[in-house]
Order: structure tokens, then C-alpha cells, then sequence
């Protein structure tokens, strides 16, 4: 869930890439395009809940990052993934509560995210899919990095999110995330960066980039989870573009936030809290990055 996403300042959905991606997502038979999920880079305090709570145990096996990788479609080409929040973020409010530069202004250094009524963090959720969405690209040839892998006390702070992206010359980067909206509000959707340039930041070379990896992985997302777009955001589309969020505005290469699912509808949460179902979105961003990639 990113920062302020109460009241973003900008939130323009992309017609034309929104028509593009439902229209290939609903023209394969999916269970009535009816779903789930909500906003990204700060959901604040709604997760003082249990980060260890661990629904539907079975986390995809972790592959080592430096594991040889068998060549496949994707060999050669850099994914960074970037697990929203940190388990531990509850832990150090002073430190992620100072502020950092995002370009156009100055935000939290991070969030603790959210959580489902029963407990399960996001920081928890996101690591899971995030495992799962590594090893799917790995055995296509990808070379794959974790801005982090709950590894760390706190953080990473927003603006080291995209530098580590930045730095390592991504081909597409991923910040995975689910919402903590009203009840009823239901569905996926991914964010896309907005034209930004001031301060450090200008992401001019990549909105046209990113705007495709996020209609790709829109339409791959509905294709393989069943989920519906987003109810409540992006028109029914399953796109928002904003220009509040550090992470995008401060990338360099094309990068996307994934909205997964709404933590506070019970319906919603009944899916990201199973196991099956977070290895379905895993794939249908997999799926959607790689037919960015491959063009």
C-alpha cells in the first residue's frame, strides 16, 4: 500500500491502456471478471497487527538469488522486486518516520503497511508473493533482486527502493503491495508513474515503459487470479497514475506498483491470505512482466 493513499494527488486512469488490458484479460474465460484488492507506497498504522501471523503456512521455496539460472525466455534480463514495507517497520516508528527527498517533495522514509482484521501484515504477504513471484522468474533466465528480504531492522527508505532499482539497470521493477481500504472496496490495481520532473526527480523516459509493464501485468493478473479491477480506484480499469509516491517518482526504469487485494474486506482477504491464491497472483505478474520483456 503506498503513502497518502487517502487522498493522492493525482489519480487519472489510462483509457486507452486500461481498454487494452481488460480487453485482453476478458476476452479468455475467466470466473466473470468479478475479484478483488487497493493503494501503495504508505498504508501507516493499520498494521500494528502481528507481523508474524502466517495464514495458509506453504511459502513457495525460496531460490537462492545467486543459484545458477537455467536459460529461458528471460535470460539476461534484470527484475527487481520490491516487497512493500518491512516486517519490522513497527519497531523503528523514529526512523521510518523521518523524511526523505521524493523529487517533488519530501515523504516518510517508509510505512508499516497494513494488515487484515485477523492480523496478517501486508510486510508478511508482500514477502510471500514476492518469494513465489522470484522463483517463477528465475526459471525463466531472469536475474532477480529483492530490494529486501526481511533482512533488515527497518526499511529500505523509499528513495533507496528506487535506487537500488535504478543502480542495478532494471529491465522492470515490481513493488509488491495490498490495500487497507473500506469494506466493499474490492479489487486489484496497479499504479503507474506520473509525467514528474522536479528535484531529483523525471520520469519522463519511463512513463510510456511503465505504462505498458502495468497494463501487462493488469491483464495477465485478472487472466490468472480471476480477480476483478479495482471497484473504488482507476475507473474500472485496474490503472491509477499518481505523482505522489517516491518509489516511482525516482525511478529510473520502468517500474510499477501492484495493488493486490483490499487486507480489510473480509472477501478480499479470504484470497490474499491463502496460499493457492497468492501463488496465482505471483504468476500473473510473472506472466505480465514477462510479455512486457519480451515485447
Amino acid at each position: 500500500m503506498p503513502y497518502d493513499d487517502s487522498v493522492p494527488p493525482t489519480r487519472r486512469a489510462r483509457p486507452l491502456l486500461l481498454a487494452a488490458a481488460l480487453a485482453a484479460l476478458c476476452l479468455t474465460t475467466i470466473t466473470g471478471c468479478g475479484g478483488s484488492p487497493d493503494t501503495a507506497e504508505g498504508k501507516g498504522a493499520d498494521a500494528s497487527a502481528s507481523a508474524s501471523t502466517s495464514p495458509s503456512a506453504s511459502a513457495a521455496p525460496e531460490a537462492s538469488p545467486t543459484a545458477s539460472l537455467p536459460q529461458g525466455p528471460l535470460t539476461g534480463r534484470t527484475v527487481v522486486i520490491d516487497p512493500g514495507h518491512n516486517p519490522r517497520n513497527r519497531e523503528h516508528t523514529e526512523e521510518i518516520n523521518e523524511q526523505v527527498d521524493i523529487g517533488t517533495g519530501r515523504k516518510e522514509c517508509d510505512t508499516t503497511g497494513t494488515s487484515t482484521d485477523d492480523g496478517y501484515a501486508e510486510a508478511r504477504f508482500t514477502l510471500d508473493v514476492s518469494h513465489r513471484l522470484r522463483e517463477l522468474l528465475q526459471a525463466q533466465g531472469a536475474r532477480v533482486l529483492l530490494t529486501h528480504d526481511d533482512d533488515r531492522p527497518f526499511g529500505p527508505c523509499i528513495d533507496e527502493r528506487a535506487r537500488i532499482g535504478n543502480e542495478a539497470k532494471a529491465d522492470a521493477v515490481v513493488s509488491v503491495h495490498a490495500d487497507g481500504s473500506a469494506v466493499g472496496n474490492r479489487g486489484f490495481h496497479v499504479i503507474l508513474p506520473a509525467a514528474v520532473k522536479g528535484g531529483g526527480a523525471d520520469t519522463s523516459k519511463i512513463v510510456k515503459s511503465s505504462a505498458d509493464l502495468g497494463a501487462r501485468i493488469a491483464g495477465h493478473f485478472v487472466r490468472t487470479t480471476g480477480s476483478a479491477p479495482s471497484n473504488y480506484i482507476g475507473g474500472g480499469t485496474g490503472l491509477d497514475t499518481r505523482d505522489d509516491l517516491g518509489g516511482l517518482n525516482l525511478s529510473t526504469v520502468p517500474k510499477v506498483f501492484v495493488e493486490c487485494g483490499n487486507m480489510r474486506d473480509p472477501k478480499d482477504a479470504a484470497l490474499l491470505t491463502d496460499a493457492r491464491w497468492r501463488q496465482k497472483a505471483a504468476q500473473g505478474m510473472a506472466d505480465g512482466i514477462a510479455a512486457h520483456l519480451k515485447g
